[in-house]
């Protein structure tokens, strides 16, 4: 890049001259390159140690004049391509001009003037883009790329210094933080070290200090462990790793990728060397904070925060705090936790904010005013189930419950009174001291609809549900086939759900919140939570309750994987060996907490307790957030302990807390009892005491009370890192299991095939069109369909693992390899399908491989493109040349034409081999069954013969000749395979010639004709026009070519190069070339019969037969000149390919899988430190 130019006093301290003229210096930095010895070895540490590499380009270009000591810099280039392309500009366009100058200084003038003038046009071109990554920063980012052969869709996030532990040793370098990657760069004396771990693979990361590791950062994967200390700031490094981790994990969940915040506001000035990455994801992580206090919608942004104090009315003091506003909001926060948060919505706002916490609007009374289309025609649109089926008997009917229900409804009031009834009532500890007493009956749905932010997403979305339940009526999908089938589980002991009435309110709710959010859909435990909604609240009521349950409160909790229910687990079982270490223990034996927590934590109880008992806890849950689950859970085992210590198995722990929950009681409930079927299921002879709901609750909170929101947030990170990597295991191992045992492979090397092409899946969401490819995956879909890759992606893989390398062919044969496999037509192939291919040219014996490498040269694998270019190619060959005539021209010449091939029948085009037996990929439902049935008959279509296989045409053969010519390129038997190939071609055309004419003789279809035991007569000269012909150059560097290929029985024959003529009777005189002129050269002694389909020119050797025919539209080639009888059968292939014992060998020889992986893996995150090249594309 140019430089505005700037002094340099010392010119060769720590460079070294290159090229020089008289005015214009080129310099390469020491420690650079090759060589450099000591003093190479201390600029190359300092440059890494002092980041001065980040700044200090390995190239510059300095300006100078005779008499002058004073050098200016004008440019520097990261690669040599790079600074040499400046340095031939300045020569081509500047040395002359600055030779008529007589004064220096107007030299000096004029090259600073010239430079200033080219970088003022590069930055307007650049302007419009805005790019606001401060310089030394984008540097970073450069050498970042450049170091670890990252593309350009890779952003870096930040970077910092600090050291790796590579055994006792420390190793200072430099930690890049990328939005997939996380790398490292050291180079200390001469030794180097690079580091690049994608954050999908990252299973543990935790910031710990030990003797050995002081204040460090773990980071572990699934077979390293590393560790990084010495940082200037681990707080901000670590959390900024945590974020990135996050997202990862979340692209692993649902296939989210990392989209950057367009809207994020510009800061007034420039942070120094903070990216808009960096400001970004700081931006998100506060949102999240935000949201997460005040339980406010998800698409809610921070705007600012800033440090106040709030006049509380209630107690005449000013509170000391945070006020936090955002685009609907204004929020406050007590810096001690209990003493005040309050949320005013703007909407609700007046010039006089006093009057907002006095005179809030009740969430009760715009229910009225907003009526939607349900109340007409269900009850329950607009009251909860509870207020139809309960008996309106008066309270003091009840008796003492019912005094106690009145007292509490009056101190709801007080509260009201003194602090406000509404979204603006102010939160303090005596709210939630009320709340641990139980909420009455009358105001608790409203209460709930308050506390979990749920009526601040009704009130602004009106009409929203009304709308959901009208389009989702009437609609089927897997999601409404499993609320049916659970629709009468739901609290079936309860009177609301024992009619039509409940029932079809329950399925309104349900099916409104599948067609919402149809990632999750519909799970299990979801049905349980939306009846006991339906009791306190409308239909739109419960609706939101649910969103938000769904989408805050219990994050992943109600997919298909139930991951947040998991992460929880993971949290309780952390919480358990923390609180109660002696019984920990004993539960992992047991294998209790997982069985226990999830119905505990999905159902929220509700479950697993007498419903008056449950719904206090749903109480506190809306108030406090999962923290209060958790506490309870650690109470119910502390209340059992001496219990489960003496429990033998996990059925005698599980009977035992499910008859103590079964006796959790609710005596200030003012319901009537309800029957728990829990109850009936665990009840025995003698049943344990009774323990009150609310005593429970105190000693909970007395207990366990030192559990914050921020340090369960903080073990859920760690805990969701365990849980989907566990997933991802499980969903390898499961899709390993579902590949057919005849496969191959060994289960080591099909686990390392799936982390290769799962890499390669996820790579498109990283650096390809991120929206397109993440809807290539549905969670939703059994494990083997999740991944898929695309053709390109395939061609990657292919070129890197396959055995048959054929150079410059190998893209072409890895594009008919993907049509082949991809069996309904979507472009994309699953994982069992990649393997079968893979399998195919790695397993079997010789007849396997053939099979394979047969069906690659027929539709589908093969296009009408690639049949035809056979005929195209000769093109290149036909000028200035002498004309021969061949006996074999009729052999070489006639091709089948493009409607013969479509006239295929379907079952001979598609075949069925050990890579076919895969059936197409169902979509529509994943429906477990299917696909057991579908291996099942997966299993029965392995009874393939060759018989089975269609018969192959002239250009199918030519092409099939090219692949073989190209495989054996790299081979150390290169030499005797070609000379095989071309024996084995010259017989097979000789065959196919026969069996063409045997099919005339008897009138049989073309493709019914040769048989595979006669033997092949010498062919007859055909007696259609001659063709022109001609050979190659005889000067080609190239012609250096294997094997030899008889097409007579002596090497003398005559040879010649064939190509078809235009039409039928066209074409010059024929020729012979002289017996003298073939044995001048050995190398002319024979041809190699191949296609000059796709090969280029350079690429063919002298004695290669030339094979092809006039370039033009299929209907031109129908008029004579194309042999629509000439076929060869595999079984005459397979029998010619026998006579040859090299190319026997070839194909039966072993070939390790496991290699590939290995140079595969190193391949994909190559870097280069060599900078005499540019750095090339790196993928995946």
């Amino acid at each position: 890049m140019w430089l505005s130019p700037e002094e340099v006093l010392v010119a060769n301290a720590l460079w070294v001259t290159e090229r020089a003229n008289p005015f214009f210096v080129l310099q390469r930095r020491r420690g650079h390159g090759k060589g450099g010895g000591l003093t190479g070895l201390l600029v190359g540490t300092l440059d890494v140690v002092l980041d001065s590499s980040a700044r200090v380009a390995p190239y510059r270009i300095l300006h100078q004049t005779q008499d002058s000591q004073v050098y200016w810099t004008v440019a520097c280039g990261s690669s040599r391509k790079e600074i040499t392309k400046h340095w031939e500009w300045l020569e081509n366009n500047l040395l002359q001009t600055l030779s008529i100058f007589d004064s220096e200084e107007d030299i000096t003038t004029f090259v600073k003037g010239k430079i200033h003038g080219i970088i003022a046009e590069e930055n307007k071109n650049l302007q419009p883009q805005g790019d606001e990554d401060p310089g030394k920063f984008k540097e970073a980012e450069l050498k970042m790329r450049k170091q670890f052969g990252m593309p350009e869709g890779e952003k870096l996030v930040n970077y910092y210094s600090c050291s790796y532990w590579k055994g006792r040793v420390p190793r200072q370098g430099w930690l890049y933080l990328t939005v997939n990657h996380l790398c490292f760069y050291s180079f200390l004396l001469g030794k180097e070290v690079s580091l690049v771990v994608q954050w999908v693979d990252i299973t543990r990361l935790e910031k710990n200090a030990t003797l050995l590791f002081p204040e460090s950062i773990r980071v572990d994967t699934r077979d390293q462990e590393l560790f990084f200390s010495m940082f200037l700031n681990i707080g901000e490094t670590f959390k900024l790793m945590e974020q990135l981790a996050n997202l990862a994990m979340r692209q692993l969940l649902d296939s989210e990728g990392f989209l950057e915040d367009k809207a994020l506001p510009r800061p007034i000035r420039p942070h120094r060397n903070i990216s808009a990455l960096k400001r970004d994801l700081d931006a998100r992580a506060k949102n999240e904070c935000y949201r997460a206090t005040f339980r406010l919608p998800r698409d809610e942004r921070l705007d600012g925060h800033t440090s106040c104090t709030l006049w509380t009315p209630f107690n005449k003091l000013h509170i000391p705090g945070q006020m936090f506003i955002s685009n609907n909001y204004i929020c406050f926060a007590s810096k001690e936790e209990d003493a005040c948060h309050l949320i005013i919505p703007l909407r609700e706002s007046s010039p006089a904010p006093q009057e907002v916490s006095e005179q809030p609007a009740s969430p009760a009374s715009p229910l009225s005013s907003r009526q939607s289309f349900c109340v007409q025609e269900v009850p329950t649109a607009s009251q909860g189930l509870l207020k139809l089926f309960q008996k309106n008997s008066p309270m003091e009917d009840l008796g003492a419950k019912g005094a106690k229900e009145k007292m509490k409804e009056e101190s709801w009031h007080i509260h009201f009174f003194e602090y406000g009834r509404g979204v603006c009532m102010y939160r303090t500890a005596k709210t939630r001291a009320l709340v641990l007493k139980g909420i009455p009956e009358s105001l608790r749905g409203e209460l709930w609809l308050l506390f979990s932010g749920a009526w601040n997403e009704m009130v602004t979305h009106p009409g929203y549900y009304a709308e959901l339940v009208e389009k989702s009526t009437g609609k089927y999908s897997l999601a409404t086939e499993e609320i049916e089938r659970d629709l009468h589980r739901s609290m079936p002991e309860h009177p609301a759900f024992q009619n039509e009435l409940g029932i079809a309110a329950l399925r309104r709710v349900l099916t409104a919140y599948a067609f919402r959010n149809p990632t999750i859909g519909y799970c299990q435990a979801m049905n349980i939570v939306t009846s006991v909604l339906l009791l306190y609240g409308s239909e739109e009521e419960a609706f939101w309750l649910l969103v938000a349950l769904c989408e805050r409160m219990l994050p992943d909790y109600y997919n298909t994987r139930v991951v947040g229910a998991l992460v929880d687990q993971g949290i309780f079982e952390e919480l358990t060996r923390d609180f109660l270490p002696q019984l920990s223990e004993k539960m992992q034996d047991l294998g209790v907490i997982s069985s226990i927590s999830l119905s505990w934590f999905l159902t929220l109880f509700l479950s697993v307790m007498p419903f008056e008992s449950a719904v206090v806890i749903v109480d506190c849950f809306f108030y406090e957030g999962i923290k209060v689950i958790l506490q309870v859970a650690l109470a119910v085992l502390d209340a059992n302990m001496e219990q489960l210590l003496g429990c033998s198995d996990e059925g005698e722990a599980m009977t035992m807390l499910g008859r103590y929950l079964d006796n959790v009681v609710n005596k200030q409930s003012v319901s009537p009892p309800i029957p728990h079927l829990h109850a009936l299921l665990t009840s025995g002879d003698d049943p344990p005491a009774e323990v009150d709901i609310f005593e429970l609750l105190k000693v909970s909170y007395e207990k366990f009370s030192s559990l914050r929101a921020e340090d369960i947030e903080q073990m859920r990170f760690k805990q969701r890192l365990k849980v989907i990597q566990s997933l991802e295991d499980t969903a390898k191992r499961s899709v390993v299991r579902a590949i057919p045992v005849d496969i191959g492979f060994s289960i080591e090397e099909l686990e390392d095939l799936y982390m290769v092409f799962k890499a390669k899946h996820l790579a498109s969401q990283y650096w390809g069109c991120s929206r397109t490819m993440a809807g290539r995956r549905d969670p939703s879909l059994p494990y083997l369909e999740q991944y898929r890759i695309d053709a390109s992606q395939f061609r990657e893989l292919f070129a890197s693992l396959t055995p048959w390398a054929c150079g410059s062919h190998t893209p072409v044969l890895a594009g008919r390899m993907f049509r082949l496999l991809d069996k309904n037509k979507d472009s994309l192939i699953n994982f069992k399908e990649f393997v079968t291919g893979m399998s195919g040219m790695y397993h079997g014996d010789l007849t396997e491989k053939l099979k394979v490498l047969y069906k690659l040269h027929l539709p589908p694998a093969l296009s009408p493109e690639e049949a035809e270019s056979a005929l195209e190619a000769a093109h290149y060959f036909t000028e200035d040349s002498s004309s021969e005539a061949s006996p074999l021209a009729s052999d070489l010449d006639l091709f089948l034409p493009w409607e013969a091939q479509e006239a295929l029948p379907q079952e001979e085009q598609e075949g069925s081999g050990s890579e076919e037996r895969g059936e197409g990929k169902g979509t529509s439902s994943p429906d477990y069954r299917h696909y057991l049935r579908m291996w099942a008959k997966e299993k029965e279509a392995q009874k393939e013969t060759i018989k089975d296989l269609p018969k192959m045409n002239q250009e199918q053969f030519i092409e099939l000749c090219k692949t073989l010519y190209n495989m054996f390129s790299e081979d150390p038997m290169e030499q005797d395979l070609y000379h095989a190939i071309a024996t084995v071609a010259s017989l097979l055309l000789r065959i196919g010639e026969v069996g063409k004419k045997f099919s005339a003789r008897t009138g049989r279809k073309p493709r019914d004709c040769a048989t595979e035991e006669d033997e092949p007569p010498a062919p007859e000269p055909h007696q259609d026009a001659a063709r022109e012909l001609q050979p190659p150059a005889a000067g080609d560097p190239q012609a250096k070519a294997g094997g030899d290929t008889h097409l007579g029985k002596a090497p003398q024959e005559t040879q010649v190069v064939v190509e078809g003529g235009s039409g039928e009777g066209q074409g010059s005189p024929s020729q012979l070339l002289s017996d003298d002129e073939t044995k001048d050269d050995m190398s002319m002694s024979s041809y190699s019969v191949v296609s000059t389909g796709s090969l280029q020119c350079e690429d063919l050797a002298d004695d290669t037969v030339l094979v092809g025919g006039e370039a033009c539209s299929p209907t031109a080639r129908i008029g004579g000149t194309v042999d629509t009888d000439w076929c060869i059968s595999f079984e005459q292939i397979l029998a010619s390919i026998l006579t040859e014992s090299v190319l026997v060998n070839f194909f039966e020889k072993r070939m390790d899988v496991g290699l590939k992986i290995k140079d595969q893996k190193k391949v994909e995150r190559q870097f280069s430190t060599a900078s005499d090249h540019e750095q090339p594309g790196v993928s995946g």
